[in-house]
């Protein structure tokens, strides 16, 4: 199950409302120390619950003041909310990567303790307002350099951690406008940031699986990643067909126009299905709700390619998934996963 889905940014929270949910070990702060009590609540849970998987954010929203952050010259009272999901955001990359440390040492000693792995570990490249155009796609060379070092820090401690993949999901890959936009240049500065994270990838001898998620739109009008079909085209083009495969989430295939199982089967029948988040959406509604799978024929149908394809491993299952704005109580987090 997903860390950052019931331990760090789930509080009720949306773009209608203020915070309805609290829980006893988080005093809400910034702090090392609080980020350390997510954890070890979240290892218990996941005990609890007899899970042998986790996945995780290396950032995602939270509360740091805006010093920490890229902001325009004129945005003096821009209030910009930004940690990270396992670790929280410094003042700088040098100190959000020691706080890394230190928050995956713990993870670490966790995972030894409780026999609990890391399925997949990803980057955030899209919350922070310096990846508002895009991170690999971005055309500022500093927001870039940011990104690769991010995604450099990444990758080392998801070797650290032993996970078995690592996922890449480009929120800011696309565009609003054609009116503005390179479409071709923006695609080729992609394809070459993929490229170097095989390099390094094959550097520091990380052993895990690279995996990219389509989905289709939100935040951009337009994603590069669009879906599966799209993906496996990108990674063809750019010669990368070799180093990843896909990391299908449902509720993204529906975004997309096509049905629930579409990029499940597709990706499963040309060999690039690496990995699966299971959830699903609202049909009748136009954006991402990262709901519980509930509906038998869906799942029975995604089931089917994996056990058509031999199965998914060093993939997997992963709730995506997060409980309401309403489900305030502790044990509704227990209800909605079993």
């Amino acid at each position: 199950m997903a860390h950052f889905r019931s331990h760090s940014k789930i509080n009720g929270a949306d773009p209608f409302g203020f915070p309805t949910i609290s829980r006893h070990w988080d005093d809400g702060s910034n702090s090392v120390e609080n980020a350390k009590r997510r954890m070890r609540a979240a290892f218990e849970f996941f005990e609890k619950l007899g899970l042998k998987y986790y996945t995780f954010h290396d950032r995602y929203d939270g509360t740091v003041n805006t010093s920490k952050v890229i902001l325009p010259k004129d945005s003096k009272n821009f209030n910009y909310c930004m940690t990270r999901d396992i670790a929280p955001e410094g003042d700088d990359l040098k100190e959000t990567n020691t706080n890394l440390d230190q928050l995956t040492d713990l993870a670490l000693e966790l995972q030894k303790k409780t026999g609990v792995k890391l399925l997949w570990a990803t980057c955030n490249l899209f919350s922070n307002p310096r990846y508002m155009n895009g991170a690999a796609t971005n055309p500022d060379a500093h927001a870039l350099a940011h990104a690769a070092a991010q995604v450099k820090k990444g990758l080392e401690i998801a070797k650290k951690l032993g996970a078995e993949n690592f996922v890449f999901w480009g929120g800011r890959e696309g565009y609003h406008t054609l009116l503005n936009t390179d479409v071709r240049r923006e695609l080729d500065h992609m394809g070459s940031f993929f490229q170097m994270v095989v390099d390094y990838k094959t550097k520091i001898e990380f052993k895990g699986q690279l995996l990219i998620e389509p989905k289709p739109k939100e935040p951009t009008k337009h994603q590069y990643d669009y879906d599966a079909q799209t993906v496996i085209a990108f990674l063809k083009t750019y010669g990368l067909e070799n180093d990843f495969k896909l990391n299908i989430e449902p509720n993204h295939t529906t975004l997309a126009g096509h049905s629930y199982e579409h990029d499940v089967v597709v990706s499963s029948k040309f060999g690039f299905l690496g990995s699966i988040d299971s959830n699903t959406g609202s049909p009748d509604l136009g954006w991402d709700t990262d709901q519980f799978p509930m509906d038998i024929k869906n799942c029975t149908l995604v089931m089917k390619a994996i056990i058509e394809q031999g199965g998914l491993a060093p993939g997997g299952l992963n709730f995506d998934c997060k409980i309401r704005r309403e489900s305030t109580d502790l044990e509704d987090m227990f209800i909605a996963h079993i």
